[in-house]
C-alpha cells in the first residue's frame, strides 16, 4: 500500500516506527505538500482579488501532486541505500546515495515553488486567508530546509562535489526570502 493511501493517523504511526522508511525526506515532501495544498485553497478563495487565482491555484495542486510521490521515490532511494550498506559488497553505495540525494534536491525545488506561490497569494490573495499563504510559506521553507540537508548528507556520504549542492542552497535561499518577506508583512522580522 502506498503511503498516501494511509490515514493520516497510520502515516504517522509508521513514520514513528523503529523502520528507517519512511524518514525525514518523507517528511519534507510532506511539509512542502501541505503548503502546496494550503496555497492551493488561499488562491481558490482569491478569486476576487487575484486575476489569476485560478491558475494559482493550478500551479499549486501541480506541485502538490508532484512533491507528494517524492515520498514513495525517497522511501524506495534510501532502501536502495540500506539494502547496499547491509549487503556483504558494497559496490554501487555512491550511485545509490547519488541517486537518493536527487529526490530531496526535487522536494527542494518544489518547496521553493510553492514558497513563491505561497507570497503571491499572502499578497494580494483574500486576506482572510493570509494565514494560510503564510503557513504555506513556511511549511515550504521547511520543507526545502530538510530537504537541503538531507541532499548534502548523502552527497557527503558519497564523496561527490557538484552542483547539485549549489542548485539546492539556490532552492532553500528562495524559501527563505519568501519566508522573510511574509514575516516582515506580519511582525517585523
Amino acid at each position: 500500500m502506498s503511503y498516501l493511501e494511509l490515514p493520516l493517523e497510520r502515516f504517522l504511526e509508521v513514520m514513528a516506527a523503529r523502520e528507517p522508511v519512511p524518514g525525514g525526506g518523507g517528511a519534507a515532501a510532506v511539509a512542502v505538500a501541505l503548503g502546496a495544498a494550503l496555497a492551493a485553497m488561499a488562491a481558490r478563495y482569491s478569486s476576487t482579488r487575484l486575476a489569476d487565482s485560478g491558475e494559482l491555484a493550478t500551479k499549486a495542486d501541480e506541485l502538490r501532486f508532484g512533491v507528494q510521490s517524492l515520498i514513495e521515490k525517497d522511501a524506495a532511494a534510501y532502501s536502495l541505500v540500506l539494502e547496499i550498506y547491509c549487503s556483504d559488497e558494497r559496490s554501487g553505495l555512491a550511485e545509490a546515495l547519488s541517486g537518493a540525494a536527487d529526490v530531496p534536491l526535487s522536494i527542494a525545488a518544489a518547496a521553493a515553488e510553492v514558497s513563491k506561490l505561497g507570497v503571491l497569494i499572502a499578497d494580494g490573495g483574500n486576506p482572510n486567508l493570509r494565514g494560510d499563504a503564510v503557513t504555506a510559506v513556511l511549511l515550504a521553507e521547511s520543507g526545502a530546509r530538510a530537504a537541503g540537508v538531507l541532499v548534502n548528507l548523502n552527497l557527503d556520504l558519497a564523496h561527490i562535489e557538484d552542483e547539485r549542492r549549489e542548485r539546492c542552497r539556490g532552492y532553500i535561499t528562495v524559501a527563505d526570502e519568501s519566508r522573510r518577506r511574509v514575516l516582515m508583512d506580519d511582525d517585523g522580522r
